[in-house]
């Protein structure tokens, strides 16, 4: 009988995608550095050759005060990553190696004039939909407890995370910045967890490391698929998930060696939103977070709509809950609230619906007053999922944060 499974994925700072959101998310938070109202909407596209690496930088920007330096950002950005090697990758630090174009103009006036309202009058940036999901998923397990969060999405983040990690902090100093997971969950007939069915972890490693083995790839790929399972995936999944019968897969093509990141693949900003996101088990109405200002909705919107959903969870309503917002350009007022959640309430969708309209102000500028948006906290964003992660020590994310007078207020 073929098992209930259902894979997420995710991937590293250094993936050539994630790298396009951290230079766009650097971008927006040194404009609202300078400018809290800056209206930001930049996408970045890397890609690597033999000869040379190339970083283009387009879309829009206005701001009152000096005009941060856009091309030092992006060099900065990727260097911090760990591009500073033609050999990896990209090399950002060099002129001559790392080629940087600036394509960014301002804000075009028949949006400015939609969204630039005072207050809770502001209009929202532009049309579109947004979903928030969370569950009880990962509500099992100590080292998960607080996310509401799916568990597949979860466990693939956390690895990423630890990916990035062990090479930063020279556990693996063979690692380099480019990887990716994934987390197959199998699940029982009722719905329960049963264990994690299979772990994929690919990492960019140095081209040399054979070298250590007499040339022999074999001997390398079993110490690189040794070292991973030890320093990442046992650190990552909480212990009761990995069972004998797990499936872990290291570098299945055999070898993932310099130079990997731009030079391998091209990048673009926006291209990861199911890995920005849940996995996959949540729905996505399509705009992407990363290089926005949170003037548009792509963004806040989406970050107000997944706090909703995870108060309604926090506060027992449901075991799963999603919820779609969607507005049109220059209004405030959302056009439309829905909520959704999968036959495990007791209450009516439609009940839990008011009950959210009653308790959150979905307007933009009511977003951004509630989660205190106009801010430089998008960085850390850029990488390892925006949501499901804990404040503090990965970054601000207070749309995360629960508020215990919104979860009594939403209960019946």
């Amino acid at each position: 009988m073929l098992a209930d499974l259902f894979s997420s994925e995710s991937v590293t700072s250094g993936h050539p995608d994630k790298l396009c959101d951290a230079i766009s998310d650097a971008i927006v938070d040194a404009c609202l550095a300078v400018d809290s109202n800056a209206r930001v909407a930049v996408e970045t596209c890397v890609k690597g050759k033999d000869d040379a690496s190339l970083i283009v930088l387009a879309g829009e920007v206005s701001l009152s005060g000096n005009t941060p330096d856009y091309q030092a950002i992006a060099r900065n950005t990727a260097a911090s990553i760990g591009y500073t090697s033609h050999d990896i990758g990209m090399d950002a630090t060099s002129d001559e190696l790392c080629d940087v174009q600036v394509h960014i103009t301002t804000q075009a006036a028949n949006i400015a004039q939609g969204v630039n309202k005072d207050g809770l009058q502001q209009g929202a940036g532009d049309q579109g939909l947004m979903f928030g999901y969370a569950c009880t998923e990962t509500e099992s397990f100590a080292e998960l407890k607080g996310k509401y969060f799916p568990l597949a999405a979860a466990l693939s983040q956390k690895l990423t995370r630890r990916l990035s990690a062990v090479r930063e902090q020279g556990i693996l100093p063979w690692a380099r910045p480019d990887g990716k997971s994934q987390v197959t969950v199998e699940y029982a007939e009722d719905g329960s967890i049963k264990g994690v069915h299979t772990v994929i972890i690919a990492i960019q490693h140095d081209k040399n490391l054979k070298d250590r083995f007499d040339g022999d790839e074999a001997r390398e790929l079993a110490f690189v698929k040794k070292e991973i399972i030890e320093h990442v995936v046992n650190y990552s999944i909480p212990e009761q998930l990995l069972t004998g019968e797990c499936n872990i897969v290291v570098n299945g093509t055999g070898r993932f060696a310099d130079p990997g990141g731009p030079y391998a693949d091209a990048g673009l900003t926006g291209r990861k939103i199911i890995v920005d996101t849940y996995g996959g088990m949540g729905r996505h109405g399509g705009g992407a977070f990363s290089g926005k200002d949170p003037s548009k909705v792509d963004r806040s919107a989406a970050y107000a709509s997944r706090w909703a959903a995870k108060h309604v969870v926090a506060a027992g309503l449901a075991d799963r809950c999603e919820i779609q917002l969607a507005y049109v350009i220059g209004v405030a007022e959302p056009v439309s609230l829905r909520v959704e959640t999968f036959g495990t309430s007791e209450v009516s969708s439609r009940q839990i619906a008011q009950r959210v309209a009653d308790v959150f102000d979905f307007r933009p500028g009511a977003i951004t007053n509630d989660l205190n948006l106009l801010r430089p906290i998008y960085s850390p964003c850029a990488a390892g999922g925006h949501f499901g992660r804990t404040p503090g020590g990965d970054g601000e994310f207070p749309w995360e944060v629960l508020d215990e007078e919104k979860i009594e207020a939403l209960k019946f």
